[in-house]
């Protein structure tokens, strides 16, 4: 997370003089301000250095992002790739993109009325993904506002619970059940240094867990009478820690950690105690995250620019060896985020581009060099720099083995994340990210373009989750808001009948809700009357 041009022994060298007998002077104290991130230099107007704290207030806070948008992206790759004919498939489409058979919505409903759908009687995860697409959302309703930054916002993975992270050292547990929006618990984090960097709901959404600038991991309880508040000790040897990524195993028996010195953790819940440590990166490791339910396969990546894989039943302390490494970004990664079907990945990267992996298709030891010389020739700081004009060249890393880049979203000032959309409602169709224009941007998986940009928050929007079966996005912002955004249909006002055509158009809105609802699961719930059925 930090600036690339402090080196691993650089940084060891800084802790050793914090951790001597001697108390440490001056300079020793400006490093791990500046390399915590809690104060920054800046260049004044009479081209003297001022120290600016991190949370100060100062119009410096918003960095100029103008993020270049690639209007004809490379699909030969993708094109060629099995996952393209895999999701063509599900979904009934031809090579184009475009329906097999013709497709409206009101003749979808009408063929399942009367038994006709192609999955006996009712839609196929084709017809939803088909109907769904029409559905994007595209409006915002702020459901909080904070004094401080806001870091982290997501559902846990039943949808019921909403949580968001906050720089005031809040973690607010929001109640989402049916639609609402109303706050069930509120948690005064501990150990914090600067802010929440990272939160994680357990697979059964019983717990929650937070990261900071700590070498304890929190462990707190999202239900019961009873609070509970453990720190699990990750026991890194090095005063100034952080995890920067926090992962649960499908089963709660593991901890996942990817930190800042480089390692990754494991930490045993049953035993309570940290049971893995594994010199991964060779510079800060900013996500971490299983492949799939299985929790067997890992995914890490970091500063150095590099995506690794690893395999859970070969990774002990004695053999860091990954199974594969992918190459292909010029700069630091700063998300990484699994489909779920053990093959494939996509990586955010400060080279303002986010890539996608596929698993059986490893990068060569020369395309990993390629990297490596790519990644150490960036001299500039994303957190309060503007992009280079160098690094907006969209470098090409030989040897890059991705199926695709996406290009058109900003990664500056923070660890901004990126998703696969929920298979459910979508069938798993778009990549959706934050952007530090303070905006979401969705991209659709197979064309490399941009489907909708969300604008509607005035600084960047860090986090954003998409409910595993509605059809709505949260996104977390450094304004301070929270929004939601749902689809509406646009209104056009005709000034001779205003009145008449907003009662129109409520009338289709809540049309378009009954049938979102239904999509979303929401029917099963509240609806006596279900739409659609899958």
């Amino acid at each position: 997370m930090g600036s690339r041009n402090t080196s691993t022994g650089g940084q060891s060298s800084g802790r050793n003089d914090e951790t001597g007998e001697n108390e440490p002077d001056l300079a020793t104290v400006l490093a791990y301000l500046l390399r915590s991130g809690q104060i920054r230099l800046i260049q004044s107007e009479d081209s003297g250095i001022e120290l600016l704290h991190a949370g100060s207030d100062s119009d410096d806070d918003n960095v100029e992002c103008n993020p270049e948008v690639d209007l004809n992206p490379d699909t030969s790759k993708i094109d060629a790739s099995e996952l393209k004919q895999e999701m063509l498939r599900r979904d009934g489409l031809t090579h184009d993109g475009k329906p097999l058979t013709g497709y409206s919505i009101p003749a979808l409903l009408q063929q399942r009325e009367i038994g006709r759908c192609r999955s006996h009687g009712r839609f196929s995860k084709a017809d939803c993904s088909m109907i769904s697409s029409n559905y994007l959302p595209n409006k915002i309703h702020m459901k909080a506002r904070y004094h401080h930054k806001a870091f982290c916002g997501s559902y846990s993975e039943s949808g019921d619970i909403f949580l968001t992270a906050c720089q005031d050292q809040n973690i607010r547990l929001y109640d989402t059940r049916n639609g609402g929006f109303q706050l069930l618990k509120t948690i005064r984090a501990r150990d914090v240094g600067w802010s929440i960097l990272d939160t994680a709901f357990s697979p059964d959404g019983n717990y929650l867990m937070y990261s900071s600038w700590s070498e304890w991991i929190h462990l707190c309880n999202v239900y019961g009478d009873h609070d509970v508040h453990d720190a699990l000790d990750l026991e890194p040897g090095d005063s100034r820690f952080c995890a920067f990524s926090i992962q649960f195993s499908s089963d709660n028996k593991e901890i996942l950690a990817g930190a800042n010195d480089g390692c990754m953790y494991i930490y045993d819940r049953e035993r309570n105690e940290r049971t893995t440590k594994i010199d991964a990166h060779e510079d800060d490791i900013n996500a971490v995250t299983f492949a799939d339910t299985t929790s067997q396969i890992l995914y890490s990546g970091g500063d150095d620019g590099i995506c690794k894989v690893w395999d859970r039943r070969m990774l002990h302390e004695a053999n860091v060896q990954p199974v594969g490494v992918f190459a292909g970004h010029s700069d630091g990664i700063a998300y990484i985020d699994s489909k779920g079907d053990s093959r494939h990945l996509i990586s955010n990267s400060k080279d303002q581009s986010i890539k996608l992996w596929d698993v059986r298709k490893f990068s060569s030891a020369d395309c990993v060099e390629a990297s490596r010389r790519a990644v150490a020739q960036q001299h500039w700081d994303y957190r309060w720099q503007q992009v280079p004009r160098r690094s907006k060249r969209h470098t090409t890393i030989p040897g890059d083995p991705s199926l695709m880049t996406y290009r058109g979203h900003g990664v500056l000032q923070t660890l901004i994340r990126c998703h696969f959309s929920p298979e459910f409602s979508t069938g798993q169709r778009y990549i959706y990210t934050g952007c530090a224009t303070g905006s979401v941007v969705i991209y659709d998986v197979l064309t490399g373009k941009i489907v909708s940009k969300l604008q509607g928050q005035k600084a960047c929007v860090r986090d954003v989750s998409w409910h595993s079966t509605d059809m709505n996005i949260m996104s977390t912002s450094w304004d301070g808001s929270v929004g939601k955004w749902e689809y509406a249909r646009a209104k056009h006002h005709d000034s001779d009948d205003s009145d008449a055509d907003e009662s129109s158009d409520d009338d289709s809105d809540a049309d378009d809700i009954h049938l979102l609802s239904s999509l979303s699961g929401l029917s099963r719930r509240r609806q006596p009357r279900i739409i659609l059925d899958i």
